[in-house]
């Protein structure tokens, strides 16, 4: 069995990729178990990897970071300092335990910022051109992982620019899945009929998490070193439209009304990504019906609420 280490266990993606090796979808990978850990704190990282023995780990997916944009922009020193410094302590904790192995570093399709119509699908031979903080940082750590993969020996280093993704359990501060939290208080009566909203004109490149995760152990099983892979499913779908969907599925007539407090500085107008590098590599496909995991998500909240 290889060893497999992920940081960000008990983040959104963590949780379905835990229950997904749980569900024996990907055999031949036994995940390390996680402990609380820092990665601004060196010596928590130490403790952690002090428990595995020397070269017992064979890949890493290194999903933990600072990821809300809205919070980068109020405090950017704290998002660069946890998804630069601290990927690099994690870095530097693998190297002094002895890792040479596969190091997946999980980036975002956000690094490449504002594109040009002209431009799209984006592939990932676009130049980034990040427009918030929390972009810059992604890219930036990005740089740092390519850097340790061309000279720490045995060290096989990706990077993956995942785009949207959404599934159950997700937090209430990304998009589709507030809209669900909010159809389900309308539901019961909790909320009126109108659905506060940020700028809904603009389309995104939503992925099922499930095919994300996919995405992760191909690129841990075929990818190629030194690479970078854009996670997405290829399809260009307007915010709104994606609402109105929910709002039919759940059979309610709402208004959307647009909140001040949602929009986002410097917002990407349009946001559709190209996998084929992907699938060339891996032979990866999304399987995952976007309608189908939009009602599980709306009836994930029935639960939560």
């Amino acid at each position: 069995m290889r060893r497999l280490l992920v940081t960000g266990q008990n983040g959104f993606v963590g949780h379905h990729l835990q229950a997904a090796l749980a569900a024996g979808q990907y055999p031949g990978w036994n995940l390390i178990a996680h402990q609380a850990h820092d990665l601004l704190q060196p010596s928590s990282l130490d403790a952690w990897l002090q428990q595995q023995p020397d070269g017992g780990i064979d890949a890493v997916i290194h999903l933990a970071g600072q990821t809300f944009v809205p919070a980068a922009f109020n405090d950017p020193e704290h998002t660069l300092q946890v998804n630069l410094l601290g990927t690099l302590h994690l870095l530097k904790a693998l190297k002094r335990h002895g890792f040479a192995g596969t190091f997946l570093y999980v980036s975002s399709g956000d690094v490449y910022g504002q594109v040009a119509p002209e431009h799209l699908p984006i592939s990932e031979t676009l130049a980034p051109q990040p427009r918030n903080p929390y972009a810059v940082s992604k890219v930036a750590a990005e740089l740092l992982c390519l850097q340790w993969g061309l000279t720490e020996p045995g060290w096989r280093v990706l990077v993956a620019r995942p785009f949207n993704h959404i599934g159950t359990g997700q937090a209430a501060s990304f998009v589709l899945s507030n809209m669900a939290q909010q159809l389900q208080q309308i539901r019961q009566g909790r909320q009126a009929p109108v659905l506060q909203v940020g700028d809904v004109d603009v389309t995104r490149d939503f992925l099922a998490v499930d095919d994300v995760i996919a995405a992760y152990f191909a690129l841990l099983a075929q990818g190629q070193a030194g690479e970078i892979y854009n996670v997405c499913s290829g399809h260009e779908r307007l915010v709104r439209d994606l609402i109105t969907h929910m709002a039919l599925q759940a059979d309610l007539e709402v208004r959307l009304e647009q909140d001040a407090q949602r929009l986002r500085r410097a917002e990407q107008r349009r946001v559709v990504g190209n996998n084929h590098k992907l699938q060339a590599h891996t032979g990866w496909q999304p399987r995952h019906d976007l309608r189908t995991t939009l009602h599980a998500v709306f009836h994930d909240w029935q639960e939560r609420e």
